[in-house]
């Protein structure tokens, strides 16, 4: 059986020792304890890899990239930073480290940064510990209470990373300045025995990164300039953008020295990868009076299109990235305008391509535009980033699919207009004018025999493909018609006379006119 294993039994099967007497005769029986909080990390990991249990659940995308060189870190026992832009699940993977901890720890009660019963290192524990002896009582901290994190910021003081000394304690309990009975303990104490997580590292100003030194080399902290020092056992990890981590960014070098490991994340490689995460995070299975919202695949695989073709488009910034919130909160958009379109003509909610369009607001505050994007707008941009997104996944339903009748149509002179919040039923009615287009739905996997919402969800896939691959056009008010004709062009004027023709006065001199 694991160490872990034996904890895990060791909680459940029996009660937690209360006392330092019985604390130290579990320990005898065989309750495990660890050197260091990184050694327990690294046992809990083994028994996982052996065991084959998901390391980081919800984290998907990263098992042949991000987690194996994280768990190399774990098992060099490293203090490491994650590397990348918005959105790639940073910040998710630092709180699953929670999962390698045990279930709960043994420490003094009261005491402010959680002393092990048997090893105290603080003076007031030590002096509790030789007075009582083995009726000194002891407390169990839950793997979720071992966590801290902090999310930077160019306020943060040393006060409150490290500590201050405290002058009203030591007035009222007439110490000196420099005993360690009168510090009030910062977020990197009180984080002792646990992990202690900094988000977005170099915001924190210079002299707070230079205060991480010690506890990163040496293991130990030294407050206010006095000769406290405390052996903190403290497991480190720390997030950051790449851009800001580089000698001409907002870390000191030094600093990056002493981190461990340096892993960089990514956003997913492919769009289904992308897909799942989305439907991981996105609120879409939600109750309502209309019923559960139905978002069709080819729908999810535009939204999802949308992120990728925003990371590949010069005009946003790509220091800054799209994140894969863009994705989420837009498909949630996308469910509630179907959901609310469904409400209004009483029918079954299923998304369409005019639900796309509605969660423009959930798209446009997503990323952040270079000049040339400034100059075209972020609602135009958006709207071309949806049409590019519309073509692909298009091309991939209708690449081999006949749809010249559809298009000839439209060249003929046909013209078909929507109307956005209208029943199904009105939908498919108008659709029928057009030769060969209901028959097209089957290729989008709706089946012809399926409920108006669903046939007209598709139908409007159709058109916006159709539109979006230039074989026909379409109006701002969703009116469909015949892609239209470059117009002719105009006669060439004729040649201006150029400077060198005007009329010479005696003299050889150039007669000009204003």
């Amino acid at each position: 059986m694991t160490r872990s294993c034996m904890l895990e039994s060791a909680m459940v099967t029996r009660e937690q020792p209360l006392s330092v007497g019985a604390l130290r005769s579990a320990v005898e029986r065989g309750l495990p304890r660890y050197p260091t909080v990184k050694d327990e990390l690294r046992t809990n990991l083994i028994a996982k890899l052996q065991s084959g249990e998901p390391l980081f659940p919800g984290i998907i995308g990263y098992d042949d990239t991000v987690v194996p060189q994280l768990i190399n870190a774990l098992l060099s026992k490293h203090n490491f930073i994650l590397l990348g832009l918005r959105g790639q699940a940073k910040t998710r993977i630092l709180r699953s480290l929670v999962g390698l901890l045990d279930p709960a720890i043994p420490v003094v009660p009261g005491c402010e940064i959680h002393d092990d019963p048997l090893a105290p290192i603080c003076s007031a524990c030590g002096a509790r510990a030789a007075a009582e002896g083995d009726d000194l009582p002891v407390a169990w901290l839950t793997r979720e209470e071992r966590y801290v994190e902090k999310l930077a910021t160019p306020d943060v003081t040393i006060a409150d990373m490290l500590g201050d000394i405290d002058p009203i304690k030591a007035a009222r309990s007439g110490l000196q300045l420099g005993d360690d009975l009168t510090m009030h303990y910062g977020l990197l104490p009180r984080a002792n025995r646990g992990i202690f997580a900094i988000n977005e590292l170099p915001d924190l100003a210079g002299k707070i990164q230079v205060g991480l030194f010690n506890i990163l080399q040496e293991g130990d902290v030294q407050i206010k300039g006095y000769p406290v020092r405390l052996r903190l056992d403290v497991m480190m990890a720390f997030t950051a953008n790449p851009e800001d981590y580089t000698a001409r960014g907002k870390i000191i070098t030094p600093l990056k020295d002493r981190i461990g490991s340096e892993i960089r994340t990514h956003y997913a490689a492919t769009r289904h990868q992308a897909m799942a995460i989305t439907a991981q995070e996105a609120w879409t299975n939600r109750p309502s009076p209309a019923g559960a919202v139905q978002v069709p695949p080819y729908v999810r695989e535009v939204v999802e299109e949308i992120a990728f073709q925003a990371r590949a488009e010069r005009r946003i910034d790509k220091r800054s990235g799209v994140s894969q919130r863009l994705p989420i909160t837009a498909i949630e958009n996308v469910a509630s305008n179907a959901e609310r379109r469904a409400i209004i003509n009483t029918e079954v909610p299923v998304a369409g391509m005019v639900d796309v369009h509605a969660a423009l607001p959930s798209i446009t505050g997503k990323f952040e535009l270079e000049y040339e994007g400034e100059l075209r707008g972020a609602d135009n941009l958006a709207r071309d980033l949806i049409r590019a997104a519309v073509a692909n996944v298009f091309i991939g339903y209708f690449e081999n699919a006949d749809v010249r009748s559809v298009v000839e149509w439209f060249d003929g002179g046909g013209s078909l207009q929507l109307d956005d919040s209208g029943p199904s039923a009105r939908l498919l009615e108008d659709a029928r004018q057009v030769p060969g287009l209901l028959d097209l739905v089957p290729t989008a996997g709706v089946d012809r025999k399926a409920p108006a919402p669903a046939r007209a969800s598709a139908v409007t896939f159709i058109l916006e493909g159709l539109y979006a691959t230039k074989k026909i056009s379409r109006s701002d008010d969703r009116g469909y018609h015949a892609v239209e004709t470059a117009a002719p062009r105009r006669p060439r004027a004729a040649a201006e006379p150029s400077f060198e023709d005007v009329p010479q006065v005696p003299g050889g001199k150039k007669k000009y006119y204003n």
